[in-house]
C-alpha cells in the first residue's frame, strides 16, 4: 500500500477471485487472492519476489495426505490457518476414505470442504455421501445447475375440490 495511506481508512472488497481496495472511494490495488502466508500488494510487489512458504510434510499422513496433489496441500493450508485442532487425525481419516471411495471423489470433496471451510474428516465424509445431488458452488448472479431426477406431471384440474358435482 502507498506510504501516504498508513494510518488511513480503506475500503477492502475482496471476491472469489479479485481483491480490490479503495480509498475515498478511488481504487488503489486490485489484485488477485492468495493463500496463507502468502503477499500480496497488486503492482507495489514484484511477482518473482513474493515468498511462498512451501509445506514440509513430517508424518508418514501428512506424507500420504499430501500425495493426494494440489486439493490436498489447499486444504491443508486453510486447515492450519484456521487453527483446526487434532490435524494429524483428521489427515489421516481423509486418507482412509480413498479406500472406500475413488481418489478423484476425495479429492473433490477436498475441494468442496476448502471452498466452505470444512475442515474435519466427518465433514469430507458427509460431502462424499451427499454424492452428486450437491450443486456446484456458482459466482452470484450465475445460473445454478442441478440435476433433478424425473417426476411425474399432473394438471391443475387433479387438484381441483368436487362437491356434488360443482367446482
Amino acid at each position: 500500500m502507498p506510504k501516504s495511506l498508513v494510518g488511513e481508512c480503506v475500503d477492502v472488497q475482496a471476491t472469489e477471485d479479485k481483491v480490490v481496495i479503495r480509498h475515498a472511494g478511488a481504487e488503489v490495488i486490485r489484485h488477485d487472492p492468495v493463500g496463507p502466508g502468502e503477499v500480496a500488494c497488486g503492482d507495489l510487489v514484484d511477482p518473482d519476489r513474493r515468498p511462498t512458504r512451501g509445506i514440509r510434510p513430517r508424518t508418514a499422513a501428512e506424507i500420504a495426505f499430501l500425495g493426494l496433489g494440489p486439493a490436498a496441500e489447499a486444504f491443508l493450508r486453510s486447515a492450519a490457518a484456521a487453527g483446526t485442532l487434532r490435524l494429524e487425525h483428521e489427515l489421516t481419516g481423509i486418507v482412509e476414505l480413498v479406500a472406500v471411495w475413488s481418489r478423484e471423489a476425495v479429492i473433490g470433496a477436498l475441494e468442496r470442504a476448502t471452498r466452505f471451510r470444512r475442515f474435519k474428516a466427518s465433514d469430507v465424509r458427509a460431502i462424499l455421501e451427499a454424492g452428486p445431488g450437491l450443486p456446484k458452488a456458482v459466482r452470484a448472479g450465475q445460473q445454478l445447475v442441478l440435476d433433478l431426477p424425473m417426476v411425474p406431471v399432473r394438471s391443475l384440474s387433479a387438484y381441483a375440490l368436487v362437491q356434488g358435482g360443482l367446482l
